[in-house]
């Protein structure tokens, strides 16, 4: 009995880490910009670049429909700058 208690103990440490790194790294959408105009999206799952959707697609106009575009002057007033 004393075997059961301690592989249930070590099993749940795991699967709270697993867990918890699949929360961390949520999916992302990062626009590249190229003289002023979004030229791709990249979707990336923590520092994993998935995938990259074209802007003028109908995902791409939907995911920049849906997300606040941050201005030079909106980066430099959250920065402190």
């Amino acid at each position: 009995m004393t075997e059961e208690l301690s592989t249930t103990e070590t099993a749940e440490p795991v699967l709270e880490s697993i867990v918890a790194e699949e929360l961390e790294e949520e999916i992302s959408y990062h626009a590249v910009e190229k003289d002023g105009h979004v030229t791709a999206i990249w979707e990336m799952k923590g520092r994993k670049h998935l995938r990259t959707i074209d802007p003028r697609s109908h995902e791409g106009k939907a995911i920049l429909g849906t997300h606040e575009i941050d201005e030079p002057a909106a980066i430099a007033e959250a920065s402190g700058a």
